[in-house]
């Protein structure tokens, strides 16, 4: 890897629009971006099937190019950073020749990048492919292919590893050696990110996740902030409606039978206030989960009646 000036963001986005189509159909992949990602981070760009997440990707790795707006890759243009080898993609699919061994894919590879072909057995033992190495590539599982592709991004020790679904096609096991081998690289001060629709995935192995919809980045920061901004709820056994509402005085809630939904802020004071009446028992306050979390976040708005069609003024 080289040294990086961390003052300067590995990846600078900035309002930036995708389209695709024309007239009527036109569709906006991605809608007015902003993104910046610093040296050493490991991002999970989350969302589900759609939201846009591939086609940002395949702009910052130089694939094509914004309608609108601009990137930077260590402060220069995508394609002018792709062939230097700081930067390696890892598609969600192709970019791998069927008919070649997956030894003699890596040693090409190396070859073309100029680097030593003892390198090509390294990169190997790392993505967990060693085993794989005289086998041709259409013979793999779609699993071992995205490792082997895994591996070839590591030939010319890059600083910046994005990743597109890498684990789709991978069992349990190998996705398990798949992160294990992500979070050595990422210990070794890599910049690294990865597309992803798994929850857990972005959960366990990202410490910032940014959550994109329809286009647009809707959410962006650690889980804790993800989080830390929905609301909680409250049930506790012994409290009267009565005094469950003096509770919720002055405070962000809402009662609503048995429980109460309250703001993050407020919660523990309400915790505080319902503890102090007498005979209380059995608290408990309900986080969210993060699943709860990214439903809520990505969920379809609720379409104006007038779009489905229905004149709410009347007929003319």
């Amino acid at each position: 890897m080289r040294s990086t000036d961390p003052t300067t963001p590995v990846i600078s986005v900035s309002g930036v629009t995708r389209t695709f189509g024309s007239g009527d159909r036109t569709v906006r992949a991605v809608d007015d971006v902003t993104l910046e990602i610093n040296a050493g981070e490991i991002v999970a760009l989350l969302g589900p099937n759609g939201a846009g997440k591939t086609t940002l990707i395949d702009m910052i790795c130089g694939f094509s190019t914004p309608g609108d707006g601009s990137i930077r890759v260590f402060g220069r243009q995508p394609s002018a950073v792709t062939g230097s080898g700081r930067i390696a993609c890892v598609p969600q699919s192709g970019g791998l020749n069927p008919y070649l061994t997956v030894q003699r894919t890596l040693l090409l590879i190396a070859a073309a990048q100029g680097v030593e072909a003892g390198r090509v057995d390294e990169v190997a033992e790392r993505a967990g492919i060693t085993g794989l190495m005289k086998r041709r590539v259409k013979n793999c599982s779609g699993g071992e292919q995205q490792r082997v592709k895994f591996a070839v991004s590591l030939i010319a020790d890059p600083d910046l590893i994005i990743l597109d679904e890498p684990t789709t096609g991978m069992d349990a096991g190998a996705r398990r050696e798949f992160w294990a081998a992500i979070s050595r690289d990422a210990d070794a001060g890599r910049t690294i990110i990865f597309a992803t629709h798994y929850l857990a995935e972005a959960e366990e192995h990202a410490e910032r996740i940014v959550v994109m919809a329809r286009g647009a980045i809707i959410s962006d920061g650690s889980v804790r902030d993800l989080l830390g901004t929905r609301a909680r709820t409250v049930t506790i056994a012994g409290v009267s409606p009565e005094d469950t509402a003096r509770a919720c005085t002055g405070l962000d809630a809402r009662v609503d039978g048995g429980r109460i939904t309250v703001a993050p802020g407020h919660s523990d004071e309400l915790a505080r206030r319902l503890l102090r009446i007498p005979g209380a028992r059995d608290l408990i306050i309900h986080q969210p989960s993060l699943e709860q979390v990214f439903l809520e976040l990505t969920a379809e708005p609720t379409p104006h009646p007038t779009a489905a069609g229905v004149d709410t003024h009347g007929t003319h």
